[in-house]
């Protein structure tokens, strides 16, 4: 580790094969919480390379304990997280609403470790229990149209480095990585990313791949479309500037849309959108995430049909009904 480190300090880059061979000794142990804590320190530091994340990413892919789903067609909407902005569980709650149009998602996620409250700490408090038997999530896209993937189940090297990234308390590189890795290897991802930098390197990884895509970054940091300003997306497509305006929606302010300070607040929240019992604003930020994961999975849709099909599964109850089925599985 240590030459690794010096690298690291001379600001040379790693290429894919070195990258995926770091992380694969990470996973196993082979380096010490401070050796670890100060390769993540690095980069935090410095901007990382499209080759660098190929490999990290071929890393916990690689090593991951493998998920066969029986769906065909499935979605993650899954964000890296790490922007800072400590909004409620926005594409946690958009994935039921798209469970509840009738499309088969593959939720992967974490507890939060930048925020207070990820995916992970809002299911479990509302009484979910994490599994990694393929017989229980297939199970639960049959009943519910959703699966939740936790992903310390599935990546060795989560448990290993959970501990670090815990008392770093800040966003690392495997924030970067979350979507990119989820064991079932959907083949449409929605992903929200904190900065445009990133959302490059994404775009760029994915344009290699056979994956249906909409990589979204909204142009004041957040890693969703969060309705206070105007939003990036790129796809297939290519690159597009999507302002809120345009698509009928007036721009929210931040507070209506921040999550609560504990698990248990945010887990109020989540239930209030479900229930419809939400603000306006709650409700077109959960509804625009999952009319855009509609359009990725629908392709040539327009995103006013995206969000009439999520407007009236959360209206309907269909989003709760998704949620109370899989909790019920």
């Amino acid at each position: 580790m240590k030459a690794i480190l010096n690298h690291l300090f001379e600001h040379k880059t790693f290429s894919r094969e070195q990258s995926k061979e770091i992380l694969t000794n990470i996973a196993q142990g082979k380096y010490n919480v401070s050796q670890m804590a100060a390769f993540m320190t690095a980069y935090c530091m410095r901007t990382i390379t499209v080759d660098e994340l190929e490999g990290f990413r071929d890393a916990m892919l690689e090593l991951c304990l493998p998920v066969n789903l029986e769906a065909e067609d499935l979605i993650d909407l899954c964000g890296t997280g790490g922007d800072g902005k400590d909004t409620f569980n926005i594409s946690t709650l958009a994935s039921f609403v798209v469970a509840g149009a009738g499309y088969k998602v593959a939720k992967h996620g974490n507890y939060g470790v930048s925020s207070g409250c990820g995916s992970s700490n809002v299911m479990e408090y509302l009484g979910y229990q994490f599994t990694s038997d393929g017989n229980k999530l297939n199970r639960g896209l049959d009943k519910a149209n959703i699966c939740f993937l936790h992903a310390p189940l599935f990546h060795p090297a989560m448990k290993t480095v959970a501990p670090v990234r815990r008392e770093l308390g800040v966003k690392t590189f495997f924030n970067m990585l979350g979507p990119m890795v989820n064991p079932a290897r959907p083949n449409n991802q929605m992903v929200g990313v904190y900065n445009l930098e990133l959302a490059r390197l994404y775009a760029y990884l994915y344009q290699k791949s056979m994956i249906n895509y909409t990589i979204v970054n909204a142009l004041d940091g957040y890693d969703e479309v969060s309705l206070t300003g105007d939003f990036k997306t790129f796809s297939a497509d290519g690159e597009r500037i999507n302002s809120i305006s345009a698509l009928g929606f007036d721009k929210v302010n931040a507070v209506e849309i921040t999550g609560g300070h504990t698990v248990a607040d945010s887990a109020a929240i989540f239930m209030q959108v479900l229930e419809g019992k939400a603000t306006a604003a709650q409700n077109n930020v959960v509804l625009c995430n999952a009319a855009l994961a509609i359009r990725t999975i629908k392709g040539r849709q327009t995103f006013a049909d995206s969000f009439y099909e999520a407007e009236e599964a959360l209206m309907n109850g269909k989003a709760m009904e998704s949620f109370k089925n899989l909790l019920q599985n």
